[in-house]
């Protein structure tokens, strides 16, 4: 029970003065109990810590083993000949045998060791100015839309208040067109409107020829069709014939990592080429149009964007790289009933399709949470922040554990903006300041819930405001439906200035 009571949080609600009644003229408080984030930092779960440091260490193997071996072997190549009268007095065969093995070594260490992963640049859509939209207006054409009750319409006004989002978002007025109802079309154009978008500023901004583009990821939660969205891009840019092409879909928020994850293996396969990721959501295949309180909550959040990146694993262009890929660790909880129905596409009873959030969201979101930053917190933290916790851990102590200082391993921070109530949670949870906040309020209140191409947006606010150096860490946190919790983590290859185009600069369009 007291684990349970852990994971609630109360709040003390002024409800007014009683109007009648014996206490009329009194003032009426009631208390709301929530559930709220686990204490994540309290406890470790000691399974996260280990995957951790297997991930650490998988890599060093390349690196380490095979220069011993060359070494072990050359010096008993030493030992037994002198290079001058190497062929007379060894075995061809054994020659044969020994130069193999020591060109299988050389291979293991230059082609199979882990090549990196360069983040050439990123763009993120802003979409036309006819598309703004305040929360007033917002809740002025639900109305008229007649496809809400006055409940529903009462409990969007209340979602928006508390949302954290501006007045400045971005939402196709479709959704809210009178007896309409959103057809497959709709869905393609929207997403036609910001993939195109982002691309062709990504384009103009790395001056790349579409055909020198080899690996193509687009990755959208809700809208899958036939032709998928990758073939679109394919069409519209004309890539070429061999292109390995990958259409990610029904991923949620989190879909944006596991594309670049996807990207990052594919280079490695294909070394010495580009890799494009495409990361969005259709706005208009996410609304919903009836009454249903638990499928509400998507339509005040999720707002259009999209947002493109190139990749490329080729050494020779880190130079004009703006980022290295050091970490990425994914953590997936689907194999949990709660945390699986926590977000899920269905039908209300009249049939109407939209995404239900359920109320365990923020509890099960913090679990996955936990258990990524666990696992992240090995590859990432300085060595004096792990040696205070294993000191900890091997001597029990029973006073609260050591809990390392996440801080200490990135200059900033790029959170999935979903609402402002989940930033708070991970802000306190975490003990983060204001500063390492600032990119993700930002986003949300500006450009709203984009969904996977959220973190994209936080990273431009840096840059914009030419805030990463170089050298810096930027550690991007994203969570979807699943439940999944993803992790990334770049590094700065040298100083950003304020790029030419941004969604944040007002004559960027």
């Amino acid at each position: 029970m007291a684990g349970e009571r852990e994971l609630l949080s109360t709040e003390i609600v002024n409800r007014g003065i009683e109007n009648s009644g014996p206490y009329a003229g009194s003032l009426n408080f009631s208390v709301r109990v929530r559930r709220g984030l686990p204490d994540f930092l309290n406890s470790v779960n000691l399974k996260y810590v280990k995957l951790g440091y297997s991930y650490l260490l998988s890599p060093v193997f390349y690196f380490l083993t095979a220069p011993v071996l060359m070494v072990i072997f050359s010096a008993q190549i030493g030992k037994l000949f002198i290079w001058q009268d190497f062929c007379s007095k060894c075995d061809p065969i054994d020659a044969l045998f020994i130069v193999g093995l020591l060109g299988l070594i050389i291979y293991i260490y230059l082609y199979l060791s882990p090549r990196s992963t360069y983040l050439v640049d990123f763009a993120c859509y802003r979409p036309p100015n006819e598309l703004k939209i305040s929360k007033d207006e917002f809740i002025e054409l639900a109305k008229k839309s007649g496809k809400f009750n006055g409940a529903a319409i009462e409990f969007q006004r209340r979602a928006l208040k508390n949302s954290g989002i501006g007045d400045e978002t971005y939402m196709p007025r479709i959704v809210f067109q009178p007896g309409h109802k959103i057809t497959l079309k709709d869905g393609r154009e929207e997403a036609a409107m910001v993939m195109f978008g982002a691309v062709d500023d990504l384009l103009a901004a790395t001056k790349i020829r579409p055909k020198d583009i080899k690996i193509l990821i687009v990755n959208c939660g809700i809208l899958n069709t036939t032709p998928s969205l990758s073939s679109m891009v394919i069409n519209h840019y004309k890539l070429r014939h061999d292109i390995q092409n990958f259409n990610l879909g029904g991923m949620g928020c989190a879909a944006g990592i596991i594309a670049i994850d996807l990207a990052k293996d594919l280079l490695n396969a294909y070394p010495g080429c580009y890799a494009l990721v495409v990361s969005t959501e259709a706005v208009s295949y996410t609304w919903y149009s009836g009454n249903d309180m638990d499928m509400l909550l998507p339509n005040c959040f999720f707002r259009l964007g999209a947002a493109a990146m190139l990749l490329s694993s080729c050494r020779l262009d880190r130079w004009r790289s703006k980022y290295e890929l050091k970490q990425l660790v994914r953590t997936h909880k689907g194999m949990d009933n709660r945390s699986f129905k926590s977000i899920h596409l269905t039908e209300d009873a009249e049939r109407k399709q939209g995404l239900s959030v359920s109320k365990d969201l923020v509890e099960v979101g913090g679990h996955a949470l936990k258990a990524n930053i666990t696992t992240l917190g090995p590859l990432v933290l300085p060595v004096s922040e792990q040696v205070h916790f294993f000191t900890n851990l091997l001597f029990k102590k029973k006073n609260r554990p050591y809990i390392p200082n996440y801080k200490l391993a990135f200059e900033h921070v790029c959170i999935l903006a979903t609402s402002k109530k989940v930033l708070d949670e991970i802000q306190k949870n975490l003990e983060l300041t204001e500063e390492y906040m600032e990119a993700s309020k930002k986003t949300l209140e500006r450009f709203g819930n984009t969904s996977s191409s959220s973190v994209w947006y936080e990273l431009a606010y840096l840059e914009t405001n030419t805030r990463i150096k170089r050298g810096d860490r930027i550690w991007q946190l994203a969570f979807g439906s699943g439940f999944k919790c993803n992790s990334v983590v770049w590094k700065a290859l040298g100083n950003v200035g304020k790029p030419k185009r941004s969604p944040w600069i007002q004559d960027s369009n």
